[in-house]
């Protein structure tokens, strides 16, 4: 059989490590395996690229993907979706591997329901907001990169009895934000789902420094509205944004905007770190390397066995087949008990 391999979305360690996994897994059973190049896109517009040994060595502690991402649509574009079917029987593939977060795999779902194409999903993203699984790769490695920020702004805002904002990713969901919060000892996390008002925050801020504490750090989600005792909520993302082919805009700014805020009200000198994409770059974690690994030979057993439309997921320490469908009805958003464990700590 000859099967490609897709990755999807944003870029995130451990991809490459899964494009190993599936591919060694293919290869030992002699199977073609074909690299789709740039996501969606590359079955749109026809790019392929032949995977063997030599391709894959070394990948393992490699970030970002070897065959390129983008944010393509098939169902945005004239004519994607016949692309995509053609390139798929001009290409003679028996099945697709498509890595990727909600968007990504939201595609294979509705091409596998519609068009009966034999895809198989892996589910990532540094959000951790897939539905179905309990941890998507790439998310450890990006809350490692933000707990250690905290770890290093802890030292700054103590000498300069500064207040610290750390605006990190997460698009809707405060994931990141919540664990990294946790394990860097934040004394205020913001996050979309449990949206505290800036009012409540800065009064958490001031009540430490009534305690002698001179200096607080501030961890903030991309995603949260600015919330106000008057039920103003207002989003910032960055202007001009138009929005991609999935919908989203791009979010961004709600540190620089909360810190303002902050200075503003309590009086304290602020300053503001944005992380960005250092958060989604370099070697993934051993964490997310094994995760990561294990996705990517259950996607190659799932193809094996002819068990398409189906995604390889972690439930507890197992992982396991859920339907694409499943895995992409609804994000998984903080819910109120985890972030009770953040609060604890606040002020």
């Amino acid at each position: 059989m000859r099967v490609g391999i897709l990755t999807g979305g944003g870029d995130c360690p451990g991809l490459n490590a899964v494009i190993r996994a599936v591919a060694r897994r293919l290869l030992d059973r002699d199977d073609e395996v074909v690299g789709v190049r740039s996501g969606w896109r590359g079955l749109v517009d026809g790019l392929f690229e032949q995977l063997g040994p030599r391709e894959i060595s070394g990948l393992l502690p490699r970030g970002g993907t070897i065959l390129g991402t983008s944010r393509t649509n098939p169902y945005k574009v004239e004519g994607g979706v016949d692309s995509v079917l053609a390139n798929f029987r001009e290409q003679e593939l028996g099945a697709l591997v498509a890595i990727g977060g909600e968007d990504t795999l939201g595609v294979a779902a509705r091409l596998y329901e519609e068009h009966e194409l034999p895809v198989v999903g892996v589910p990532k993203t540094i959000d951790n907001d897939l539905s179905a699984t309990d941890y998507t790769f790439g998310f450890d490695t990006a809350v490692s990169i933000c707990t250690e920020a905290i770890d290093r702004l802890h030292t700054t805002a103590e000498s300069h009895n500064r207040v610290m904002v750390l605006e990190v990713m997460g698009r809707h969901t405060g994931w990141i934000a919540v664990m990294s919060g946790i394990a860097g000892g934040a004394d205020v996390i913001l996050i979309p789902e449990q949206p505290i008002t800036v009012e409540a925050a800065c009064a958490e801020i001031q009540h430490r420094h009534e305690r002698g504490k001179d200096f607080s750090i501030v961890v903030v989600s991309e995603g949260y509205e600015l919330t106000y005792e008057t039920g103003e909520r207002r989003q910032v993302a960055q202007d001009p944004s138009p929005k991609d082919e999935f919908g989203h805009v791009r979010l961004g700014g709600v540190g620089h905007a909360l810190g303002a805020e902050i200075e503003e009200r309590t009086g304290y000198e602020t300053r503001v770190t944005v992380l960005g994409h250092v958060q989604r770059g370099g070697s993934p974690t051993p964490r997310d390397r094994v995760l990561a690994t294990r996705y990517g030979l259950k996607a190659a057993d799932l193809v094996a066995e002819g068990r398409f439309g189906q995604m390889a997921a972690l439930h507890g320490d197992e992982v396991v087949e859920v339907s694409l469908a499943e895995a992409t009805a609804e994000l998984k958003t903080v819910p109120e008990d985890w972030y009770a464990v953040a609060k604890a700590f606040f002020g």
